[in-house]
């Protein structure tokens, strides 16, 4: 797979999954919004750091210059 995804793409991304980490770390978020969240926070991580989001694959969307 290509990279698709631009540095403020990427940057984006973590910074929402460390969010949700911080919320669940400090007890924001419970029960199972923290599952779902998780997920999501675990999926956005994975994409910033590798810099491919299978999402755009369909669409031939790219942020990347």
């Amino acid at each position: 797979m290509h990279r698709n995804m631009g540095s403020v793409d990427r940057i984006i991304r973590i910074l929402i999954a460390a969010g949700i980490a911080a919320l669940y770390f400090g007890g924001q978020i419970t029960g199972t919004a923290a599952i779902i969240l998780g997920v999501i926070a675990v999926l956005l991580l994975l994409t910033g750091l590798v810099g491919t989001c299978p999402g755009y694959l369909p669409f031939h969307l790219s942020t990347r210059r």
